[in-house]
């Protein structure tokens, strides 16, 4: 394989993974999450470096705003002022840093796996990467893990590359080391992690018991590479030093900030806190996940390659993989609060291994081809087709769903007629209250109250439709509701359903009919009532 071949490969792969996800970037609007990351933004433009946010740290927030303020000066060009066409939305600004990182993790595991597996599984799994629709999904959302997942493999290029060095006798591996430390200050300044460190360290020391190694760094090296990434992780993240970011960490670790109290997952509601463990959300969460939101080629070439990991004719490349599944779904599986979004750093292992699988595959039929006919043509093109069938299958799942990847469910998981259907909280990811609001903003009259989960979120919306004059509050506030009267207006979303509005939400929808259904794609996301006399009495019922 070509150097050439491969670097036009990879260069395909990130624009073809930039032109995903990029893709009509603004069709949903702002996630409540998101929100805060653009009050975030706002707060650091006003007042300088405060600690708004403050229990996440600040490097995704500094680029978020460089990326604001880009987008405000573009808006003002005459070519962005001659034509909508041109001009870049919030939503855009807001998204685009995690849109462009994500596109070029492609790269990044490339090079990592190419140190661990060699060239042709290293651009199979980046191909996978890139055209992936829960990786796409995961990074068209302003959120610290694709930035965190980034750093991480950044890290551990110069990780590997350093034992390389080290065992070849290459002069200054240091400089390798010395990176990887940057690298890793820079994954800490973007999603507090620090368990993720132990993947490296793992690898690492199961070399030193081997008298041959000459990979060393002895105490001396080991105090400087935790001084380096130290000195990295404040350089970008500052705000670390403000009493105010420590005040705001303790709040947040003291799972002070959990504003609902459940998550809807297989259409049953469970509590959603991490200190809750096999208690909250079920321990097999992301495995299903796996089952039902990836692309059936995909896990069958997980499956496909998972034994090859205990095989010793893969290498010691395998351990590295495994000490990552590890330190990530054993966590994770047992945590008893859950996120899809939290699985952006698990994807890439299940890819990867999926990508061994597929290189297993194209080997064994290579084999079988060259038992046939003695045809170098025929066996280059029988190994460059599977691969490319199983990238295509990927493509073709993702290319049926945009923008909205994060609805793709696969045949097991019932395709499209049970999209939204397992984890519509992060299937949805409030992508409709953009377009709610915009309704609401028609049709509500002066002074209206408005009750849904997401009121911050709605008022941001309503306000930028010109309704200044509504009163949102929360659906699960029932001291609020008590003050409804006709005419007022429900918002039943889509994995916005609690144990606190459960109750309430099912009795409305046995007396009322909504006046409006929002979509995401062409899958009912949001129902909006306006109440009557009759759904205003069972409210009232409701919350006396």
């Amino acid at each position: 394989m070509s150097r050439t071949f491969i670097i036009v490969a990879l260069a395909v792969l990130v624009c073809a993974g930039f032109g995903l996800r990029a893709y009509r970037l603004s069709a949903e609007g702002l996630s409540e999450d998101e929100l805060n990351k653009l009050h975030a933004v706002e707060d650091y433009r006003e007042r300088g470096l405060t600690s708004t946010n403050g229990e996440h740290p600040m490097l995704m927030k500094a680029l978020l705003t460089g990326s604001v303020v880009f987008a405000e000066r573009w808006n003002r060009t005459n070519l962005a002022q001659s034509s909508t066409a041109w001009r870049i939305d919030q939503e855009t600004a807001l998204r685009l840093p995690a849109t462009l990182f994500g596109a070029f993790t492609s790269l990044l595991i490339f090079l990592v796996v190419c140190e661990l597996f060699g060239p042709l599984t290293g651009l199979i799994a980046a191909a996978l990467w890139a055209v992936d629709p829960a990786a796409i999904g995961f990074n068209r959302i302003a959120k610290e893990d694709t930035f965190l997942l980034f750093f991480f493999l950044l890290a551990n290029i110069f990780w590997l590359r350093g034992q390389r060095a080290a065992e070849s006798g290459e002069a200054r591996p240091e400089r390798y080391y010395w990176a990887t430390a940057a690298a890793f200050g820079a994954m800490m300044a973007s999603k507090y992690m620090p368990h993720f460190l132990s993947i490296s360290v793992a690898y690492y020391y199961i070399f030193q018991g081997i008298p041959a190694t000459r990979w060393r760094l002895g105490k001396q090296k080991w105090l400087i590479f935790f001084a380096v990434m130290g000195a990295a992780f404040l350089v970008c993240n500052p705000t670390i030093l403000l009493p105010g970011t420590w005040h705001e960490m303790r709040i947040f670790a003291s799972e002070q900030r959990i504003g609902h109290d459940g998550y809807e997952f297989m259409g049953q509601l469970f509590r959603n806190q991490a200190t809750l463990w096999l208690n909250g959300s079920p321990w097999y969460f992301y495995y299903a996940f796996m089952a039902f939101k990836l692309p059936l080629a995909i896990v069958a070439a997980f499956l496909v390659g998972l034994p090859l990991l205990f095989r010793k004719q893969l290498g010691d490349g395998r351990y590295f993989v495994l000490f990552w599944m590890f330190f990530w779904f054993f966590p994770f599986t047992f945590m008893g609060g859950k996120f899809l979004r939290y699985f952006t750093m698990g994807l890439p292992i299940v890819l990867i291994v999926a990508a061994i699988g597929i290189h297993f595959i194209v080997r064994w039929l290579t084999e079988t081809v060259a038992r046939l006919a003695e045809n170098a043509a025929l066996k280059s093109y029988a190994q460059l087709s599977v691969a490319l069938a199983f990238i295509a299958l990927s493509a073709v799942a993702s290319l049926s769903y945009a923008p909205f990847y994060r609805l793709y469910t696969n045949e097991l998981g019932g395709g499209r007629e049970r999209a939204g259907s397992y984890f519509p909280h992060d299937e949805f990811y409030d992508g409709s209250v953009r377009d709610t609001a915009a309704t609401i903003a028609r049709i509500a009259r002066p002074h209206a109250r408005v009750a849904s989960e997401t009121p911050g979120l709605l008022v941001h919306y309503a306000q930028l439709a010109g309704r200044h004059d509504l009163v949102s509050v929360s659906l699960s506030d029932q001291t609020a509701l008590r003050d409804f009267t006709a005419g007022d207006l429900i918002v039943v979303a889509r994995g916005r359903r609690y144990f606190s509005n459960d109750e309430l939400v099912r009795a409305l929808e046995s007396v009322s009919q909504p006046v409006a259904q929002l979509l995401t794609g062409d899958v009912p996301a949001t129902q909006l009532y306006v109440l009557d006399e009759a759904s205003h009495r069972m409210i009232a019922a409701q919350v006396k």
